[in-house]
């Protein structure tokens, strides 16, 4: 399979990458800074651009079946910027699967079920602005043609990965506090061949 990773150089994608060359497939990441990808493999191009920029995109599609986002908010609006672009470029080429990274704040509360946890009280996360451009970005994919899967890890420490973890779609596991990047990255790197949460949120954790 042909894979598109974007944020290829963050924790989760990194790992993402890894997975997906293990599994003998073909990736493309597209990289604003590419030495900071420091694998060498025959199966890895590493494209320089920007995801902000529509022919960059365009052009990092080309022959791709799937597309696997782990951009990160870090302070920035590149998430929900890019997001329109991707999803033009994916309707246009006629690529239908998308996985994304998002958050678990914007996963239904389960204290105040018409809210997201970002806007209950269930959520203890004091600042709401990274949750708010996941939002944003959930709100684009629900009204697109693609075939998208969010997922949504609570507390992401680094840590092994252990290969056992709880998912529920559109809520987090009842209790569930953290997940590794490692086991958040191999659940996302499955969705691949999975049909099992298409046009869904889905909740990780232990």
């Amino acid at each position: 399979m042909n894979i598109l990773i974007l944020g290829g150089t963050g924790r989760v994608g990194s790992q993402i990458v890894t997975y997906a060359l293990d599994d003998k497939h073909h990736v493309t990441v597209l990289a604003r800074n590419p030495q900071k990808i420091q694998l060498n493999h025959e199966n890895l191009t590493v494209l320089q651009g920007n995801v902000l920029n529509k022919d960059d995109i365009v052009r990092a599609l080309q022959g791709v079946d799937v597309v696997i986002s782990a951009l990160s908010t870090d302070g920035t609006t590149t998430l929900s910027e890019s997001m329109p672009l991707i999803i033009e470029a994916m309707e246009n080429k006629a690529i239908r699967r998308i996985i994304t990274i998002g958050t678990a704040g914007i996963l239904q509360s389960r204290i105040s079920p018409d809210l997201l946890r970002y806007q209950s009280s269930e959520s203890k996360q004091k600042l709401t602005r990274a949750a708010e451009e996941h939002h944003k970005v959930y709100k684009m994919l629900k009204q697109s043609e693609l075939e998208w899967t969010i997922v949504c890890p609570t507390y992401l420490p680094d840590g092994e990965r252990l290969g056992k973890y709880r998912t529920v779609s559109n809520l987090l596991p009842e209790g569930g506090s953290k997940i590794s990047v490692q086991d958040t990255a191999e659940f996302a790197f499955s969705q691949i061949n999975s049909n099992d949460y298409i046009k869904m949120r889905v909740g990780i954790a232990y």
